[in-house]
């Protein structure tokens, strides 16, 4: 829902991995933005009017993105979709932050716009801490950005995880999101995206923030 540049975005890169795709705006203006090639449906109309859902062809569908300019908007057709149609996979974009985290409790997955890309600047510019970037819908188990002393540095995955009980998701490694095994070794200017209990989020960052232990080499 929402042929903006992200909706249009997300509709030529889905078609283009395969899927077929439904865009739903309620100007039919919007679609301009969409390339010539894209055979998907264009459906004018509101995103949370069932009968736009339904020729959207939303009883079939394994996803679907909210990411018109309205949180309203976004909030009301993800929970339509969701708890009427039944679809699990909802995103929804939120430029508000604190509604959110509500929402991302109530086990809709949010993207709240302005604190997202303020956050990635910041943590980009200087260490800020951990900084959570998702929670599953009981809150106890958080995705985050953890920050790295330098003396973990030359150390494999396997110590860091053995040191918070924390579980090293991903790395972002020049750019690139890269899955590393236990014995691989961190390297200078990794980002490191953990799983981590939320109760212990503020404890794990605490270990990283100083040099490793002579028992956690």
């Amino acid at each position: 829902m929402g042929a903006g540049r992200v909706g249009t975005t997300l509709a030529e890169t889905l078609e283009g991995r395969g899927h077929s795709v439904s865009i739903i705006d309620q100007n039919p203006d919007a679609f301009r933005r969409l390339p010539e090639s894209f055979e998907g449906r264009r459906v004018t109309g509101m995103g949370f009017d069932r009968e736009a859902l339904a020729q959207a062809g939303i009883e079939d569908a394994y996803a679907f993105a909210a990411v018109s300019s309205g949180d309203n908007s976004n909030i009301i057709a993800a929970r339509v979709v969701r708890e009427t149609f039944g679809v699990e996979n909802v995103v929804a974009r939120i430029y508000d932050p604190a509604r959110a985290e509500i929402y991302q409790r109530l086990g809709i997955t949010t993207v709240a716009t302005v604190r997202w890309t303020s956050d990635q600047v910041l943590r980009r510019m200087m260490p800020v801490g951990a900084a959570s970037e998702f929670r599953d819908a009981s809150g106890s188990v958080t995705m985050c950005e953890l920050d790295l002393h330098a003396g973990w540095l030359g150390q494999p995955v396997r110590q860091v995880q053995a040191a918070t009980g924390a579980r090293i998701a991903f790395l972002s490694r020049l750019g690139d999101g890269y899955i590393p095994s236990p014995d691989d070794v961190l390297q200078e200017h990794d980002v490191l995206h953990a799983l981590v209990y939320t109760d212990r989020l503020d404890e794990t960052q605490r270990t990283l923030n100083r040099p490793p232990r002579a028992e956690e080499e």
